[in-house]
């Protein structure tokens, strides 16, 4: 019983974050020992969750057309994309810049933000002047590389970043350039972002409170599930993660909002979901896994969108720190870096120098995206019986089958995967060239 009334019951390695009035009690525990863990110990536990939560089991057979198994067959596996959603933020630089497209592109990144592109003082500067030329660029240059977009934002409740123009609006005229500002872009962008972050930072700012009505985040959810239900609607925050002392924005007031949101008339069934911003000073790992677990138990898919780490001799540590630790949470689905490239400097931490060539923060990503299945090959043989076992990140793969010693080239066409507890799909992409006995395919391992 820690002081304070609460019971503690642990199972696995944990943290421990409580706070009363005059006191602030942190523990870091494992469940037999009540003992302190090392920071070897905590990376290793980041790294079985990471291998837990992130792949599946892969068993794969190669058999002919009549059920014969290919035996000492050699089997080649790397990765095509990721499964889990990774990526930066971008601005409209990249489109100019090729040097920055190729760097970006280079990398598997698989999401992407506009840094301001899509907010409302960006693409209504004069009233009735709407302008998406620009976010609409940056949006084809995404699409084009295959990568998904976030919609960042439809509303910011920081009363510094308001298209100038709003400023005298009397209420009535403000609620109508709000309602007309939400339905233009949501129906512009429908079915080409993967989420919206419909009131940014809520939580520490009230501008369309103050001006409008109390409930105005609720009435902005309501409006934005009727324009777009099909796509997940983010609360979007700063700081309840980062910072255990900034109580406006702490996992309990964060889950709060979300409830007032959820419950107003109208809301039920809203398809929401947690965004969590992420800009770290010196990060407290225990109280960010605790946080996350608080989140959890709304149990709405929770983002990190806009990860950055403060500038310091120890950046680098810290952001790989953090997105190890972030990485490893079961209830995480994507993480953004806000990290858009600018030549007077990013907005906090920058992966590359004007040259595009890696700081100390590109290598962490890109040492971490390699770990987590890049540029990665599995290599094997079949066995008697024409399997082949073993571990892979949820993603797609190219799959190549070589080394058949089989002399009808027409009677191999069957590739079977058995991944336990899950179902996978392969597409054969040709057929077996009569050349190389060779058989390639697509593999796509899910969650």
């Amino acid at each position: 019983m820690l002081k304070g009334g609460i019971t503690v019951d642990v199972s696995g390695p944990a943290h421990l974050y409580f706070e009363s009035k005059n006191t602030t009690v942190e523990i870091w525990v494992d469940s037999v020992s009540l003992q302190p863990f090392t920071q070897k110990q905590w990376k290793s536990h980041q790294d079985l969750s990471i291998e837990k939560v992130g792949k599946r089991d892969v068993r794969i057979q190669a058999v002919d057309a009549e059920g014969n198994p290919f035996s000492n067959a050699t089997i080649r596996i790397n990765q095509k994309r990721s499964g889990f959603p990774f990526g930066c933020s971008i601005n409209k630089n990249i489109l100019t810049n090729t040097a920055y497209q190729n760097w970006f592109t280079s990398r598997p990144f698989t999401v992407t933000t506009f840094e301001n592109e899509m907010k409302w003082y960006s693409t209504e500067t004069s009233q009735g002047k709407e302008d998406y030329l620009v976010s609409d660029a940056m949006l084809k240059f995404a699409q084009q590389h295959n990568i998904a977009v976030r919609g960042h934002n439809v509303f910011w409740d920081d009363p510094r970043h308001q298209p100038s123009w709003i400023t005298w609006l009397p209420r009535k005229q403000l609620a109508l350039a709000s309602s007309k500002r939400l339905y233009s872009i949501m129906a512009k962008y429908k079915g080409q972002v993967i989420g919206w972050d419909v009131v940014n930072e809520n939580l520490h700012f009230s501008y369309f409170e103050h001006r409008i009505l109390r409930s105005a985040s609720e009435f902005f959810y309501n409006w934005a599930y009727k324009a777009d239900k099909e796509t997940t609607l983010f609360m979007n925050e700063y700081n309840t993660i980062e910072d255990p002392g900034d109580l406006a924005s702490s996992p309990a007031k964060y889950l709060q909002k979300l409830k007032e949101i959820q419950n107003f008339p109208g809301n039920i069934g809203i398809m929401m979901g947690i965004g969590l911003e992420g800009h770290f000073s010196t990060p407290n790992l225990p109280y960010i896994r605790a946080a996350i677990d608080t989140l959890a138990a709304a149990n709405l898919p929770i983002w990190v969108t806009e990860l950055d780490v403060k500038s310091s001799p120890n950046q680098a540590m810290y952001l790989e720190q953090i997105l190890r630790e972030i990485r490893s949470h079961p209830k995480v689905k994507g993480i953004v870096l806000w990290s858009a490239w600018r030549p007077e400097g990013c907005f906090r931490m920058c992966l590359t120098d004007n040259n595009f060539t890696n700081l100390n923060t590109g290598d962490v990503v890109d040492k971490l995206l390699r770990e987590w299945g890049w540029e990665a090959f599995t290599t094997g043989t079949t066995d008697a019986e024409g399997f082949f076992e073993t571990s892979l990140f949820h993603g797609d793969y190219h799959v190549e089958i070589t080394n058949l010693n089989v002399k009808n080239h027409s009677s191999l066409h069957h590739f079977l995967t058995n991944v336990p507890p899950i179902t996978t799909t392969s597409t054969p992409t040709t057929t077996m060239s009569q050349q190389t006995s060779t058989l390639q395919l697509l593999l796509q391992v899910q969650s």
